[in-house]
């Protein structure tokens, strides 16, 4: 399955499926424990998207904040480092932020699903 968000500002952000559904795990539109009906479509407002912002910007610095202190535990007991995805939160997390960015700015809605 794919998430494809629409606005009438940015061109479509199409995301598949675990990335697009963390994306709103993070900021708030369903939880982590569903099965996932609740995702199929929704809508996030301009007047949601501050909060949506700031929910991202903290999950992007714990998960870096994280890995640092994960390799530096591994290097204080001389164990390999840790593998991490080759794809950071921060690098997926990017074309989100940038469309909530812009349609808060134009005052339009981000919808998926519809």
């Amino acid at each position: 399955m794919l998430y494809k968000f629409k606005s009438k500002v940015t061109g479509d952000l199409i995301m598949l499926q675990p990335n697009g559904r963390r994306m709103l795990e993070i900021i708030g539109k369903i939880d982590d424990t569903s099965n996932g009906c609740d995702a199929d479509k929704g809508i996030i407002l301009p007047e949601q998207m501050p909060a949506a912002l700031v929910a991202l910007a903290a999950a992007v610095a714990q998960e870096a904040a994280d890995r640092t202190a994960a390799l530096a535990d591994a290097l204080a007991h001389h164990l390999p480092a840790p593998r991490f995805e080759a794809i950071s939160l921060r690098q997926r997390a990017l074309p989100f932020i940038e469309m909530l960015q812009r349609c808060e700015k134009a005052g339009h809605a981000i919808v998926w699903g519809v």
